[in-house]
């Protein structure tokens, strides 16, 4: 009896450390921050977004003539007052994998025909193109960025250039008679979407030289590298950098941690948040392919696809499709909407690893520059709309937080944490980010307790002083880990301001939960 007892004991030890193996009360962090060291300015445009056509991002997201919510140019008023709260710095558009079937011809002028896009198995109806794009990035105040067709000539590639940002000529005359005196003036462009081949690279070297013949001011950027939901995804080609580097300004990397599936995976909070340092070890690696290539100073990252999980879409994307009436073609793409919009998988951990995301970006915002989450609106994105409104899912919360209440600068943290662990995956239990207004004086504290349940006594030390005091901030948490916004809650998980107390530079942390706290230096 006595050894059945001792066995049962050895495998309720094992069950329970699975995912931690501290017990609660001793979780503890440590975060000190050096007001001597030099802060660092970071580019807002790492807080941007992406939409492509694909599912209800664009027709029945942010364009919707004859919706209730929609004006004059069918655009959805209350998407646009929601975005605005996310000061979306930059959108990229049109794709993705979209991209691959587009050619921006099509989608100006009033002769419009929509077509079968094969590669999302959907009818294009065409109606959201060029002057739409523009238009939603002037009413957000967000710089377009325009991804071409990775398999269109480069003629094609420069002519959009043209039509885009020329003042006089046969595509800016196009331009003006489809309604747009003046030019856009797009300053970024990508060229193709997650093509690697040899052919690819040729057609970058070519298109980028092209299109700064036509406007040598913009800005561009290729897909360089993707995950593939690991833990680093692969390097960038040295090909790639040799043949077309010297025509690029930055490098786009893709990434999302948790797979997808032909049925959709269902993940739990411990599951996913400690996912939450890949998208450090994947930086590392890409900014480690550029030091050995000598190209890491002349060019940035691009981040412009990323989210903690992977769009749901069985059976697709595909190269051709012979019948888009076709049932079972039917039936996959309503799988993949029900999917991607089911509201309970968008936990605290979505939200919580994207505070992660931007901390893991703002250590590095030297060399990263540009993130934009995939997508912006709909799918996976932090906005959910639906016919009779929206709802701001957990992750909308926490980029509005990092896009509102940080400082200018990003200070130098140093984080001393216990652990967290999930099957083979292991986390520090607390992640943290410090930035600092241009005086040095006024601080903003990200401070990230991941432990799903538990508390966490967390010391914070400023300069050579430890915070002891009562802080004004801003919590997002829930009332579980898993607790998620849907259209009947949609406030269940929204920020709440309030008094952080610290006393001798401990305070406690609820569990999963983000706090921004605001401190004055003397």
């Amino acid at each position: 009896m006595k050894t059945l007892i001792l066995v049962m004991s050895i495998l309720i030890c094992v069950f329970s450390c699975k995912h931690t193996t501290q017990q609660p009360e001793t979780i503890k962090a440590t975060i000190t921050i050096s007001t001597d060291a030099s802060a660092k300015p970071y580019n807002p445009m790492l807080f941007g977004g992406f939409m492509e056509h694909f599912g209800r991002q664009i027709y029945g997201g942010v364009f919707e003539p004859g919706s209730p919510f929609a004006d004059m140019q069918g655009f959805r008023t209350d998407v646009i007052e929601a975005l605005r709260e996310l000061k979306v710095p930059v959108i990229r558009w049109p794709g993705g994998c979209f991209v691959d079937s587009y050619h921006w011809q099509q989608g100006v002028g009033k002769n419009r025909q929509a077509y079968g896009e094969y590669r999302w198995g959907v009818i294009e109806p065409n109606t959201f193109g060029t002057h739409e794009f523009i238009e939603l990035c002037r009413r957000l105040g967000a710089e377009p960025y325009i991804c071409h067709n990775g398999l269109a000539s480069v003629q094609e590639m420069a002519d959009w250039v043209e039509y885009c940002n020329a003042a006089e000529g046969k595509l800016a005359d196009m331009r003006k008679e489809n309604g747009h005196p003046e030019p856009f003036n797009v300053k970024f462009w990508s060229l193709g979407n997650e093509r690697y081949d040899t052919a690819y690279i040729h057609r970058v070297r070519d298109g980028a030289k092209a299109m700064k013949q036509i406007d040598p001011s913009i800005l561009a950027t290729c897909s360089g590298s993707q995950g593939g939901m690991k833990k680093v995804g692969f390097k960038v080609s040295p090909y790639l950098l040799k043949e077309a580097g010297e025509y690029l300004d930055y490098i786009s990397v893709h990434n999302y941690w948790l797979a997808r599936g032909h049925e959709l995976p269902r993940y739990d909070y411990l599951t996913a948040i400690t996912k939450s340092e890949y998208p450090e070890a994947y930086i590392n690696l890409v900014i480690e392919s550029l030091e050995e290539t000598g190209m890491r100073d002349q060019l940035k990252i691009a981040f412009d696809e990323w989210n903690l999980r992977a769009w749901q879409h069985p059976g697709f994307p595909r190269n051709n499709v012979d019948n888009y009436e076709d049932p079972e073609i039917i039936k996959l793409v309503e799988k993949r909407i029900k999917g991607n919009h089911l509201a309970d998988q968008y936990t605290m951990a979505d939200a919580l690893f994207a505070a992660s995301f931007f901390n893991t970006c703002l250590r590095h915002s030297e060399d990263v520059t540009m993130a934009n989450i995939a997508p912006l609106v709909n799918t996976r994105g932090p906005l959910y709309v639906h016919p009779k409104g929206i709802v701001r899912r957990t992750h909308f919360h926490a980029m509005a937080l990092y896009a509102n209440e940080l400082e200018e600068l990003v200070g130098n943290v140093q984080v001393i944490s216990d652990k967290l662990r999930s099957n083979n995956d292991t986390v520090d239990v607390i992640d943290a980010l410090a930035t600092v207004d241009k005086n040095g004086k006024s601080w903003a504290i990200s401070l990230v307790n991941r432990h799903p349940t538990e508390k966490v006594a967390c010391t914070v030390k400023l300069g050579n002083k430890l915070l002891n005091d009562k802080y004004v901030a801003t919590i997002l948490t829930g009332d579980s880990s898993e607790a998620y916004n849907d259209i009947e809650h949609s406030d269940r998980v929204a920020p709440k301001e309030m008094e952080l107390s610290f006393k001798k530079g401990i305070a406690k942390l609820p569990p999963h939960s983000l706090i921004i706290v605001h401190v004055e230096e003397e």
